[in-house]
Order: structure tokens, then C-alpha cells, then sequence
């Protein structure tokens, strides 16, 4: 074993490997309200190892220069260092560094995808970028599951361009209702946006169905990646979507800093989103030339401390194994569910315990404000996530505004999941119900 890390590579997770590995969580290791903390609000943002601070830091002590520009030795340092971590990210997920872009996070990145689409659709990029355009007549199909960032940029491209929004319907356990998108899926679709993973209700979507269903009626598609590559193993190119956005922050990196991505020829054909300085090749006063794909959507000074520190988590992950963290997630994630479903009076949001779910659950508590819920679990020091999760449509779609989340990660035990059940049981009683 590496004495870089506290367990040997891929060893199974369980809670004596996990109390071992939350030696690297400092964070964790504090009181809340003279309670041990419980942080099941990873979903939102996860918590940083030792490992993947020491990288920034490192980078800062060492390496800090601006990339792809100066010719001196630091310059260079920082460049590899750079373009290194973007190898280490894009290889996770099964893909060439040529085929992710870095950005801010990952509502940039689908951002990216419409706003070029909505550029191709002016006119910018020329007649290799025609292929991206939108007009009237023509549909962008997203579903009910999604979190706003996967709704308001085709809201926005719509708008822009004439085109339609549609949306997919959902089955009373939280599925995606696949009968009803092969009905709306059609030949004038030009775009089909989902989620691989409920942020909300830990859900799991058939990629491959949604992937034939466009390519059937030549859609583009683009998946939210958020919920399910710090979590479970993911290859775009297995999977065989077009473009994908996820989060550094979501998986033991640092915020500030995402990714997209897409097949190259699809990123090399397409007009850039921001412009400026480095994503040219040359600029005379009325007009520029861009760099190759994925340059050319980089413009600005880059991420360049938070890329390394991402793949610093990204190596800090692999160590442990995917395949290894998808199983205890989903061991976490079913204790969940089955201890939620036997409280009276709360009911827990989408696949019922035993079907397939993740490492989360969202909960309603009949009588009881999510935010009360959320506030009476910190003083027992649960930190859990309340309110819409950024997804207003699903809510109303379920019969209320807001709800409870509780999100597991590879630092969670089963003791804390039982401490959020204990806690949750008495929510109803504390507030008279």
C-alpha cells in the first residue's frame, strides 16, 4: 500500500476501511452543537482529502504561472501540469483529452453546448457549424428529472431561435415514462438532454435507451453527469452520448472548475462560446481565427490550480476503485431507503427501497417544513440538504415545493445513516404532530 493513502488499492469499502479513510477528511472530524458531525450533503458538494489540498497548494508553492503562454521554465512547469490533469479527468471518463473542455462547473458547460448551438443558428461558424442550428419547427427535448441547469439553457436556445421545448414525463416512482419519450422523441427533436442520475430522487436513467432513441431520429444528445461520475464507474464513449457535463466539486475536488465533454469532430465543428484572449490563433480588427477543439472554448486565463487539484481526486478515487465506491454508495443508499419507509408519517421521493437508486434519498415529512426538518437534524450535527435542489418542476410535479436529501459519499458510515434515521424518526413528535 502507498503510504500516500490510509487503505491499500481497491479494497472493498466497509465501515473499518471508511473510518480509515475519513483520516484524510479533517473536516469531519469536528462538533456540531456537541454532536459528532454527519455531512450527508455531499450531493451539494463533497468534502476535500489531505491529498487533493496538498496538490493545490503544492501547485501554488511550485508551479504557479499562466499556461500556454510564456516561454519560461515555470510557464512550462505549469502548462504540463495543466494539460497532464486534463488527461488524468478526461481518461476517468473513458475519453481522449482532446474531448474535454475545462470550465467553471458544470451549468457552464451545458451553457457552452446551447450557446454555440444558438451561435451555429446566427450564422457564426460556417457551414461546418450548420449542422448545430435550430429554427422554428424544430424541438429540444429534456425531461421532468432535471435540475434547472439542464432546463433553462434550452429555455434560452428556444427562445433564441424559434425551436420548441418539450419535455419527458415521469412515472409515479420517479422513473423516466419511456413509453411516453418514444412519443415525443421525434424526427424534428434536434436535441435530447437528460440526467444520468436524479439529484433528487437518486434515480437511475437508461442511457443506452435514451441514446438509440436520438440517434434514431439524428438528435443530439447531451447528459447531465453531475450525480453519477463522482459515484459510479461512467465511460461517455461506452455510453455513447454526444456531449456531458459533470463537476469537479461533487468528487473531492475544489469548486470553481467542470467539464464538458463531446466527440471531437463535434467540438472542432462547432462556433465557440466565450471569446477572447488564448482561444485564437489570429485577430485583425474586424474579425478572429480559433484555436482547435478544446481550446478554442478555454478562452481567459484557466482553472489551472484546480485542474491539478482535480485530478489529484481523480487519482484519489481511482486508488479506491469505482466499481467499489458504486457498492457501498448503494449499500448506504438502500439502508436509507428501507429505514425511511418505515417511519410513519414520511415518504421517501422516487424508487421505492430495493429498486435501483444511489447513495440518496429525498424525503417529505407530512406537517413539517423542509427547512424546520433540515434546521432540528443540525442540532443533532446531520447536515442534509433542504429545499428544491434546483429542480422546482420535478417538486411540483411530486405535490410539494421542497424536500429533505440525504447524500452519502465514500466517507459515510453505516452508523451515520442510522443516526439520520434516529434523528428523523423524531421530527414529527418534537413539533406536536
Amino acid at each position: 500500500m502507498s503510504e500516500k493513502y490510509q487503505v491499500a488499492a481497491a479494497t472493498p469499502l466497509n465501515n473499518e476501511t471508511v473510518e480509515r479513510i475519513r483520516q484524510d477528511f479533517p473536516i469531519l472530524n469536528q462538533q456540531v452543537f456537541d454532536h459528532q458531525l454527519v455531512y450527508l450533503d455531499s450531493g451539494a458538494t463533497s468534502q476535500n482529502p489531505l491529498q487533493v489540498l496538498d496538490a493545490e497548494r503544492d501547485y501554488y508553492l511550485g508551479k504557479n504561472s499562466a499556461v500556454h503562454r510564456g516561454a519560461h521554465s515555470l510557464a512550462v512547469d505549469a502548462t504540463d501540469a495543466f494539460e497532464d490533469a486534463r488527461a488524468t479527468v478526461a481518461g476517468f471518463v473513458g475519453a481522449a483529452e482532446n474531448k474535454l473542455v475545462w470550465t467553471s462547473n458544470a451549468t457552464e458547460a451545458l451553457n457552452l453546448i446551447a450557446y454555440s448551438f444558438g451561435n451555429a443558428s446566427a450564422g457564426i461558424g460556417g457551414e461546418t457549424a450548420r449542422q448545430f442550428a435550430l429554427e422554428e419547427g424544430d424541438e429540444i427535448v429534456t425531461t421532468e428529472l432535471e435540475h434547472h441547469a439542464n432546463i433553462i439553457p434550452w429555455q434560452i436556445l428556444a427562445a433564441r431561435t424559434g425551436a420548441t421545448l418539450k419535455h419527458i414525463p415521469l412515472l409515479e416512482n420517479g422513473t423516466i415514462d419511456y413509453d411516453a419519450a418514444e412519443k415525443i422523441v421525434t424526427d424534428r427533436t434536434k436535441i435530447l438532454a437528460f440526467t444520468h442520475v436524479s439529484n433528487v430522487l437518486g434515480s437511475v436513467t437508461n442511457v443506452d435507451f435514451m441514446v438509440k432513441l436520438a440517434q434514431k431520429h439524428g438528435a443530439f444528445t447531451v447528459l447531465d453527469a453531475c450525480q453519477s461520475v463522482p459515484h459510479t464507474p461512467v465511460n461517455f464513449e461506452t455510453l455513447g452520448v454526444d456531449f456531458a457535463a459533470f463537476s469537479a466539486h461533487k468528487m473531492l475536488a475544489p469548486t470553481g472548475i467542470g467539464a464538458l465533454y463531446g466527440r471531437n469532430e463535434l467540438l472542432e465543428a462547432m462556433p465557440p462560446f466565450l471569446t477572447g484572449g488564448s482561444m485564437i490563433t489570429k485577430v485583425i480588427m474586424t474579425e478572429a481565427q480559433w484555436m482547435p477543439a478544446p481550446i478554442k472554448f478555454e478562452a481567459g486565463t484557466q482553472r489551472v490550480s484546480q485542474a491539478v487539484a482535480w485530478a489529484e481526486a481523480v487519482r484519489y478515487l481511482e486508488h479506491l476503485g469505482m466499481e467499489n465506491v458504486h457498492a457501498w454508495e448503494t449499500t448506504l443508499g438502500q439502508r436509507l431507503a428501507e429505514g425511511i419507509s418505515q417511519i410513519e408519517g414520511v415518504r421517501l421521493l422516487g424508487p421505492a427501497a430495493g429498486e435501483e437508486r444511489t447513495g440518496l434519498a429525498s424525503i417529505h415529512v407530512d406537517g413539517v417544513h423542509p427547512h424546520d426538518v433540515g434546521q432540528l437534524l443540525d442540532t443533532q450535527g446531520i447536515a442534509v440538504r433542504v429545499g428544491h435542489h434546483c429542480a422546482q418542476p420535478l417538486h411540483r410535479a411530486l405535490g410539494i415545493t421542497a424536500s429533505t436529501r440525504a447524500s452519502t459519499y465514500i466517507y459515510n458510515t453505516t452508523d451515520d445513516i442510522d443516526r439520520f434515521l434516529d434523528a428523523l424518526s423524531q421530527v414529527r413528535s418534537y413539533f406536536g404532530l
